[in-house]
């Protein structure tokens, strides 16, 4: 079944329920049913779909009725799991998510694969009247992130992606703070993503494996021979992604520029690049961007040689009284005021707010220590499901967020020009050549379609 088949027979079906329909109260899906029934979930990527899935079972008001991945050995040994949990309804497995976009059954769709098939898989979750829960980045470039919003809106459908920062308490208690003006005068605001992620060695093309659908994987991405190196570490191709900024960095970005109350940036610049070239990785393993807003700059900082440089440990993130060492602190965003500084984790590690020093040792204003909200975030999405209300990280936000990466790339991959940015269209203007690379050119039958 090809895009153009599978969207004419699901505009038959389910897209026709939709036409002309406002949002239901309890419309969890287009199919009605009790509010007290299980959200009927369709995971879609199996590596980081394991966590995500178990996630959502764990929560007793979920089902898992499709476990989709390229890989069917893969997709049946997850599947095999999920059934162990609801042993009288086992998932089915699917190399082709597409089936399950067919499925009326399906609620809702967890969009776990990697960066180049985010907005597609959530693009088409919505046209067959699913909600979504995408995980981040929302999108692989700017275009399609639009794209995606505009999904959402015109088929009324709940798009939560999983920057689960936005659903943390003590990033709420950080946001007052911010908001009542206790640090003061903030107009700088540096965000941090550094790690040892080094560079390895080329291999060379292959047949793909038995039982995986390399043309699939590809998908969006430009025609190519199945190499293992691209499936593995896909993060560091631009066919496939954007590097670390956009990758961990958008978890950062996203959570820095909620609590600093901005959109978009005037202007962005950024220089680095894999200056470790010994290898086969294309994007940097060293990179800084700037972006200029009305009376507040904001920074990241990329390092991926740095192994004194550690994300916040799973004892700090699974406490609610532990804070990370912030100097080594991997992925930390550091907020300057005229009264303070503050320092904010992400996915746990709280904040604290620290003033003048006495007697050279630190004093601490204000603070509060928080866990990861992994939970909070699953479960905002499954109230919303519920009451049709926008979710804590909907992908209007998400889709302004990933902006902010996927303008310090262009930025870099020009060799550093700066960019100008219309707040009104999102669009670099006075650059041609930046201008051009808001959209790549899509490998059909795997496609967004300009009218979505």
């Amino acid at each position: 079944m090809n895009r153009r088949e599978f969207l004419d027979r699901t505009k038959q079906t389910t897209l026709g329920l939709a036409v002309g329909m406002t949002i239901l109260g309890d419309a969890r899906s287009v199919r009605a049913a009790p509010a007290n029934d299980k959200i009927s979930l369709a995971i879609v990527g199996l590596g980081r779909g394991r966590n995500l899935g178990h996630g959502f079972l764990d929560r007793g008001d979920c089902r898992i009725v499709y476990a989709c991945d390229v890989n069917r050995k893969l997709a049946a040994s997850r599947a095999k799991e999920f059934a162990e949990r609801q042993p009288v309804d086992p998932p089915k497995v699917e190399g082709d998510f597409r089936r399950a976009l067919d499925d009326k059954s399906v609620d809702a769709v967890v969009v776990a694969t990697p960066d180049h098939w985010h907005c597609p898989a959530a693009v088409w979750a919505c046209q067959a009247g699913k909600d979504v829960y995408v995980e981040k980045p929302l999108g692989h470039n700017p275009w399609e992130g639009r794209k995606a919003v505009e999904a959402a809106r015109k088929y009324k459908r709940i798009v939560q992606v999983g920057t689960q920062s936005r659903s943390a308490p003590y990033n709420f208690a950080a946001k007052r703070y911010l908001d009542a003006g206790k640090l003061g005068k903030v107009h700088l605001c540096r965000v941090f993503n550094q790690k040892s992620w080094p560079n390895f060695p080329p291999l060379p093309d292959s047949n793909p494996p038995a039982d995986f659908d390399w043309d699939m994987w590809n998908g969006p991405a430009p025609d190519a021979p199945y190499n293992a190196n691209y499936v593995g570490k896909w993060h560091h191709f631009w066919r496939y992604s954007g590097g670390d900024i956009i990758n961990d960095g958008s978890h950062q970005l996203d959570l820095a520029r909620w609590l600093m109350g901005v959109d978009y940036p005037k202007t962005v610049y950024s220089v680095g690049g894999r200056f470790n070239a010994e290898g086969a990785a294309e994007t940097p393993d060293t990179q800084v961007a700037a972006f200029e807003f009305d009376n507040l700059l904001m920074t990241f900082e990329l390092t991926l040689y740095t192994p004194y440089m550690l994300k916040t440990s799973p004892a700090t993130r699974d406490s609610s009284t532990n804070f990370p060492y912030w100097p080594q602190n991997a992925t930390r965003i550091e907020i300057y005021g005229s009264e303070g500084v503050m320092y904010v984790g992400r996915h746990g590690g709280g904040w604290q707010v620290f003033v003048r020093t006495k007697d050279e040792k630190p004093v601490i204003k204000a603070q509060q220590a928080g866990s990861f909200p992994d939970p909070e975030h699953k479960e905002n999405f499954i109230s919303c499901i519920r009451s049709r209300e926008l979710p804590n990280a909907d992908v209007e936000e998400g889709h302004r967020s990933t902006l902010l990466a996927q303008y310090a790339n262009i930025s870099l991959r020009l060799g550093g020009e700066k960019l100008a940015i219309d707040p009104k269209t999102e669009q670099i203007v006075g650059n041609e050549k930046a201008a051009r690379m808001m959209r790549r050119t899509y490998r059909r039958p795997w496609v967004i379609e300009d009218e979505v």
